[in-house]
């Protein structure tokens, strides 16, 4: 797939080491949900990672939630990106973390952590196709309360879909107001995050999507198999479960 030149148009720092980077490129078609990858030159070679869109697929700026990780030699460099600065970019996106590839279910459960929120951010501020479902269940979960860079959107969103979207924020080390405390896998294993956005999770009438840290997703996964009788989706076999990977 060929690398196209994109412009660095606006650079939001949300904390230390979150950041968003907005950019102009004239990439194909994507689908909400689905993830891309950048590009910088580094030390005489190049260097690529994932990264998911966060805008929808109707918005010409193209966004992406980061972490700056210390002593990590990419996204150092990203960090660094300033207005008018370019960047490559993939022309094609990848991925099926799709609406178009979850099953009909009453409620659509939408687990993330970090920032693996921008997948679901770029589906529900696309707002199509999303009428199969009853509710949709919006979880983000992440350290500290300052790490919840994009929940003015989150609630915003709320607002918009009417009662249809449930948002809930959960943080590992520290007990804020209105937030759960701890990780995901665990509240679902002691119904906590179910008490607390008043649905249960149920294998005829929900549907999870999982994306974020390998160990949350792998955590949840188990819990879900092993407590709730559930099963990954696949085209081939219908299931419960759909979990995002990047390559």
């Amino acid at each position: 797939m060929n690398w196209i030149v994109g412009k660095i148009v606006k650079v939001y720092n949300f904390t230390e080491n979150l950041f968003s980077l907005i950019i102009r490129a004239p990439i194909k078609p994507f689908k909400a949900g689905q993830f891309t990858k950048l590009a910088l030159r580094i030390n005489d070679r190049y260097i690529q990672r994932a990264y998911s869109y966060v805008n929808a697929p109707d918005d010409p700026e193209l966004e992406f939630y980061i972490v700056s990780i210390p002593d990590g030699l990419f996204t150092s460099e990203l960090k660094k990106l300033k207005l008018h600065d370019s960047i490559l970019i993939k022309e094609y996106a990848l991925g099926f973390f799709t609406i178009d590839e979850i099953p009909n279910c009453k409620d659509l459960w939408m687990l993330s952590t970090g920032t693996a929120i921008g997948p679901f951010l770029s589906i529900l501020q696309f707002k199509k196709n999303l009428e199969k479902f009853d509710k949709i269940i919006l979880v983000h979960a992440v350290r500290y309360k300052h790490d919840l860079s994009y929940w003015f959107l989150m609630k915003k969103l709320r607002k918009e879909y009417k009662g249809k979207l449930i948002i809930q924020s959960v943080i590992s080390r520290e007990n804020k107001d209105n937030s759960l405390h701890g990780r995901i896998p665990q509240l679902i294993e002691n119904r906590k995050l179910e008490e607390c956005v008043g649905f249960k999770l149920n294998k005829k009438t929900s549907h999870i999507m999982l994306c974020g840290n390998p160990g949350m997703v792998k955590d949840t996964l188990n819990i879900l198999k092993n407590k709730y009788d559930m099963d990954k989706h696949l085209r081939r076999k219908p299931g419960n479960i759909t979990v995002e990977r990047y390559w």
